[in-house]
């Protein structure tokens, strides 16, 4: 089996549930899946193909939108999934169930971007310090650092 494989199995088994599909490189499958179907789509992945491997979930700040992209791998080849939430509606559902070491890059989303992870099963902080500001997601592309006053040694 190969990437090529992988796309013509999907669209024969699960076209309608996809709304974009692509070859972008040797061994790398991109899929553009609606956030309601995105549990599905990895169950199918992880079940179908063996892709069971999450080197990492990513965010983008795309301004009205953010991007989640899940990058999945096996020995054959790489399956980008992505997802778009508007940012007025800025949830995602948890894909733990599926992928339990998720849970970390989940956290991550939370923080860094104020992504609302639906169902996560530990929705704590994991990387911003306790005292970090409400509202402040340092990702975020509308997000301004506002440097503190410098202490000046011996200075007025």
């Amino acid at each position: 089996m190969n990437a090529e494989t992988i796309v013509e199995k999907v669209n024969s088994d699960i076209r309608e549930k996809i709304q974009e599909i692509s070859l972008t490189a040797p061994r790398r499958v991109q899929l553009k899946v609606a956030r309601e179907q995105l549990n599905a789509i990895l169950t199918y992945l992880k079940e179908q193909f063996g892709f069971t491997h999450l080197g990492t979930i990513s965010g983008v700040d795309l301004g009205e939108n953010f991007e989640v992209v899940y990058h999945m791998s096996n020995d054959i080849a790489t399956v980008n999934v992505r997802i778009l939430t508007p940012r007025s509606e800025a949830k995602i559902p948890s894909v733990c169930a599926v992928i339990p070491g998720a849970i970390l890059y989940e956290r991550e989303l939370q923080d860094m971007f104020g992504l609302v992870v639906e169902n996560i099963p530990d929705p704590r902080p994991l990387l911003l310090a306790d005292d970090w500001p409400a509202g402040q997601y340092p990702l975020r592309k509308d997000w301004q650092y506002e440097r503190p006053a410098e202490v000046i040694p011996g200075g007025e």
